[in-house]
């Protein structure tokens, strides 16, 4: 039962934290606009500020602390990934390209068959 309490008050106090994140990054915005007659690097250091504010905020919350520890386990399955060689990935653009060239010259082929099947049904020159 206090479990449960405690986890409806850290629910709305994420909600809280995330609504003050959405917040920081509108005044961001906001000011980015208002301060038009100040020199951009300001504007957009400060908006680059204010966002890194926003994910601060918003890492201390649940989904937060979810999305940071998605990250890191993607991450660690990229390094498992075996990327193909040079050599692989040449030949296999080659390969692609080739079939491309292969379908393409093939479905001009029947568009050309047709358009004369048509020519012929239609009686036209």
């Amino acid at each position: 039962m206090v479990a449960k309490t405690e986890e409806v008050v850290s629910n709305k106090f994420d909600t809280f934290k995330l609504l003050l994140a959405i917040a920081v990054l509108i005044l961001g915005v906001v000011g980015f606009y208002y301060y038009e007659a100040e020199s951009q690097l300001y504007r957009v250091l400060g908006i680059v500020f204010a966002t890194g504010v926003a994910v601060a905020i918003s890492s201390t919350t649940m989904q937060g602390r979810n999305l940071i520890g998605f990250a890191r386990e993607s991450r660690m399955e990229v390094r498992k990934v075996v990327w193909p060689t040079r050599q692989e990935t040449v030949q296999t653009t080659f390969m692609v390209i080739l079939a491309v060239i292969i379908i393409g010259i093939f479905l001009w082929l029947i568009d050309m068959l047709l358009a004369q099947a048509i020519q012929l049904i239609t009686g036209g020159a």
